[in-house]
């Protein structure tokens, strides 16, 4: 019975993910129009296991996921485990304005991360996962009737495509039993494009072409420590911090604006600027939790990080500032987050479903520019649940995320989305002695 419905899972599961592949727009990582500031809308780290537990992971020690978000939990894990996480990630978001609405939905693969050990309380792992993401398109026509009258129709077309990923490499190491400490180097690369168009109907005008293309690169290092203190019987409590160091960004800004007539196209202007020489930079990071865990049955976290955008250098730089009606400044973002999972009998052989991981959440985030002056910050609940796939700790965790980023307040843009996430937990054995010939 077991054995039907692993196969009706996996097969389940393929189906949801050409679903979201033939259904998804294909130009964008994400869609927001406050990815337009910066370098875009920052991610959520972790992989589908943090996800669904609100974004927790900092205290978190489970030797049957990866977790990516303190490197110092990488040695949480059986000692000849080899592990490997990979996810997808599905979007649906409602936007609304005054009396405006409309709909977007996007696919994308999230992560994809690999762990071995080391050599006996150490261990390894290497992974890649987006950063940030830029993804908008904005249109409108001049309405004014004492330029249009002289000048005909004019429409304006804003959009904005790319992504910065990160690729990491970390290592952790146990002592007593009781303290782990991880360190992690990261590297940033990636090309954000951003563009804005005027297009007048009356040829005699020239139409105007201008933007910026984005090589951005980067490298930064992390740094984390978890203690586990016993509290008796199997329950233990353990408190962990990490903190990643704010960087130079490096690469370079191409910042063009074109006039088109007919065939004939005119610069009036084409810079090339190199970042690291405009002062502009990645934002540090620290993060703190505390979790209380009951073996492997249950586990309640919560976490909190703050990262520090205030000297970016996004406000004046072109292609990362936004110039217009509204305007974007950097600030400090803020995190705050809880997850509980329960696992009803892990060891259970009758009932397939009370081996499986059950985990709720919730998250308020505190983004890391304004808008007007006002903070943009999102609130969700998450759910989620890993099945078990044939043995060991192989498993297939699905999760979702129901929030709201911003309000229509301010003339602001609400965000309402639900956002699904898939990861694919593979366990095996590796590097065991054979014991008879």
């Amino acid at each position: 019975m077991i054995r039907k419905i692993e196969k009706l899972i996996i097969l389940a599961v393929f189906l949801i993910v050409s679903v979201c592949v033939s259904a998804q727009d294909g130009t964008y990582g994400a869609y927001s129009p406050y990815s337009i500031y910066g370098i875009g809308d920052i991610s959520k780290e972790g992989t589908a296991y943090n996800k669904s537990m609100g974004g927790t992971g900092i205290a978190t020690r489970n030797r049957r996921f990866i977790n990516i978000l303190n490197p110092a939990a990488v040695t949480a894990r059986d000692s000849l485990s080899f592990m490997a996480d990979f996810g997808l990630v599905q979007n649906n978001t409602v936007y609304a304005q005054g009396n405006l609405k409309s709909g977007h939905n996007t696919f994308n693969i999230y992560d994809f991360v690999l762990s071995f050990p080391i050599y006996r309380s150490s261990a390894f792992m290497v992974g890649i996962t987006p950063y940030s993401d830029v993804g908008y398109d904005f249109s409108s026509i001049e309405t004014n009737p004492d330029i249009i009258g002289n000048t005909g129709n004019i429409s304006y077309n804003s959009y904005g495509t790319g992504s910065v990923y990160q690729a990491f490499l970390g290592a952790g190491v146990t002592f007593w039993k009781k303290l782990s400490v991880g360190v992690e180097a990261i590297y940033y690369f990636g090309n954000i494009d951003k563009i804005t168009n005027m297009d007048y109907s009356d040829a005699s005008y020239r139409s105007l072409n201008s933007g910026s293309e984005l090589t951005v690169r980067g490298v930064t290092g992390k740094f984390g420590l978890q203690y586990e203190q016993k509290l008796g019987g199997d329950v233990s409590m353990i408190i962990g911090a990490t903190y990643k160091m704010g960087s130079k960004m490096k690469g370079y800004a191409t910042n063009f604006r074109y006039a088109n007539q007919s065939s004939v196209t005119d610069s009036l202007r084409h810079t090339i600027d190199t970042l690291g020489a405009n002062g502009m930079r990645f934002g540090d990071e620290i993060g703190i939790g505390i979790s209380v865990k009951g073996g492997e049955r249950w586990s309640v976290e919560l976490n909190y990080l703050r990262s520090d955008w205030t000297k970016s250098g996004f406000d004046a730089a072109p292609g990362f500032a936004v110039t217009g009606d509204s305007r974007f400044s950097s600030a400090v973002s803020q995190s705050f987050r809880a997850g509980f999972e329960i696992v009803p009998n892990r060891n259970d052989i009758r009932y397939y479903f009370k081996k499986c991981s059950y985990r709720c959440g919730v998250y308020y985030d505190q983004a890391y520019y304004k808008l007007d002056g006002n903070n943009v910050n999102s609130m969700g609940l998450t759910l989620g649940m890993t099945l078990p796939v044939f043995k060991w700790y192989n498993g297939i965790s699905i999760g979702v995320d129901l929030g709201q980023r911003a309000s229509t307040r301010n003339n602001m843009i609400r965000e309402r989305y639900a956002t699904f996430n898939i990861g694919f937990n593979i366990h095996d054995i590796w590097f065991r002695k054979i014991q008879y010939d």
